[in-house]
């Protein structure tokens, strides 16, 4: 009887857990068997990783093949552990040295005639092996790049299982990262594009500043879409470690373009409007994948035509608004995926859409009935409502407007105002401080939080919405410049939140 070994890794969520492969070959008649929760594609991966090994001229096994994945409790999906089942079964055969594979992780997908193909996950797959404390990650070439973004781990890249055989017997070498990356580029378009709406841009830009929720109201063509399409233009580029979060969702997703494996700017995801609670939110057969709120974490999540979304769609983001997480249940765990995002919502007046109001053909239940899909606990996540009417003049005038660079020179000089206050608590932006502490560690003065404390008496307001408005009121402080939100401060952030739908 002989044993062979190998690594691999399980990516549940943006989470690697590091799986070790067993391959015992013994008497019987010819046979594979896979133990360890597999799932459907791994269990195909029997004729594949059989077909591969043949085809880059090596010998299979002749007998009973037992291929075992530990831990044996965690669920295994995908075609990700085709090369460690691979190099396990040569290892068990004594057709290569297992010198090499004690502190080397195999990542990658066979085809049938060995080549060795790309899989999802591979940067979060890397950081556990890192973590793991493994010396060595093998990748497939065409994830080679994605993969040296993790430092402390040596990366390399093979195209062939032939050749990862030859790199294991000491008979060649495999590809390293050039470490070189291409350039992000912007291509969401300029805020000098944007005609007039001086109260939408100015409500953009301390969006952008703070972090914060925006809903656009008004009749079709008056550039709802175009403003929420410059809002990642207007934000400053991704940290490091931000960098790293985003990349590895859209990694798990299957979304990571090859040209540019870091994203380093805020990413913009637009779903239709006929999407479903899954598809916002993550989730699918198997296991689940990250939904349009993770893939936009660190950016913007805009949901054109609103109203026309169905309710339980709308509901299924109260939950992410809130927490900047999504958590999806199974039955053998729960997937965590980061979802700190930009809500951007914008929505008709009703369902005729005039351009203008007074040729509305709508009876006033209808009307109601329309933007009533947007529920108060919704809405009152949202911090700041827009109404944007059509432009009588101006719309060919030659006046120039403020570019996105000017404007996003004001957000990142108030995004670090922001970082700088809230350093120690561990919080970026105003958009993601507790209520509790604006209330208390860094309560405003008396004459400043009396418009708020009238909102809730009054029934106008209540204890989630002024906590919000508060927070958007240091939002337009740091974005003039001052330390402490004045009483007019204030009466704008509320000012923000009374109009828009009413």
């Amino acid at each position: 009887m002989a044993l062979g070994r190998a690594y691999s890794v399980a990516v549940t969520g943006v989470e690697g857990q590091l799986v070790e492969i067993e391959a015992d070959v013994g008497q019987g008649l010819p046979s594979v068997h896979l133990v360890g929760l597999p799932d459907t594609t791994l269990q195909e991966s029997r004729d594949r990783v059989r077909a591969a090994v043949t085809n880059s001229g090596e010998k299979w096994p002749d007998g009973r093949v037992i291929l075992a994945l530990s831990p044996a409790t965690l669920p295994k999906v995908g075609s990700v552990y085709d090369l460690a089942l691979a190099i396990a079964v040569l290892d068990a055969g004594d057709a290569i040295p297992g010198e090499r594979l004690t502190d080397t992780v195999l990542l990658g997908e066979l085809a049938l005639d060995g080549r060795i193909r790309r899989v999802r996950g591979i940067l979060p797959a890397v950081l556990a092996a890192r973590q793991a404390g493994r010396t060595t990650v093998v990748v497939p070439e065409s994830g080679l790049t994605e993969a040296g973004l993790v430092d402390g781990i040596r990366v390399l890249g093979a195209d062939t299982l032939r050749a990862l055989i030859d790199w294991l017997r000491g008979e060649g070498e495999l590809r390293s990262p050039d470490g070189l990356l291409p350039p992000a580029d912007r291509t969401c378009g300029d805020l000098d594009e944007v005609v007039g709406q001086d109260e939408a841009r100015w409500a953009l830009e301390v969006a952008a500043a703070g972090g914060h929720h925006l809903l656009l109201t008004g009749p079709p063509g008056i550039g709802k879409t175009m403003l929420a399409q410059r809002l990642p233009g207007l934000l400053p580029p991704l940290t490091e470690r931000e960098a790293l979060e985003v990349t590895a969702i859209h990694s798990v997703a299957g979304t990571l373009p090859d040209d540019h494996p870091l994203i380093t700017a805020a990413p913009f995801v637009a779903p239709h409007h006929s999407t479903s609670v899954s598809a916002i939110v993550g989730g699918g057969s198997g296991s689940a994948r990250p939904g349009a709120v993770s893939r936009a974490h660190r950016g913007v999540l805009f949901l054109d035509e609103c109203a026309e979304i169905g309710t339980k769609v709308l509901e299924a983001l109260r939950t992410p608004l809130e927490e900047g997480e999504v958590r999806i249940a199974r039955r053998d765990g729960v997937a965590r995926y980061p979802a700190r995002f930009q809500l951007i919502l914008a929505a008709n007046p009703c369902p005729c859409a005039p351009a203008r109001d007074v040729d509305c053909i709508c009876a006033p239940l209808a009307r109601r009935r329309y933007l009533g899909k947007l529920s108060g606990p919704l809405m009152d996540r949202i911090d700041i409502w827009v109404q944007m009417h059509g432009q009588a003049s101006g719309a060919f005038a030659a006046t120039e407007t403020e570019s996105s660079e000017t404007v996003r020179g004001r957000v990142t000089l108030a995004r670090g105002a922001a970082a700088a206050r809230w350093q120690e608590y561990g919080w970026a932006t105003n958009a993601e401080v507790p209520g509790h502490v604006l209330r208390q560690r860094f309560r405003l003065p008396r004459e400043s939080l009396t418009p708020v404390e009238n909102a809730l008496r009054q029934g106008r307001m209540s204890a989630r919405g002024a906590d919000r408005a508060i927070r958007v009121a240091w939002t337009i402080c740091d974005l003039r410049g001052g330390d402490l939100p004045s009483a007019q401060d204030v009466m704008q952030a509320l000012n923000f939140r009374q109009r828009g739908t009413q």
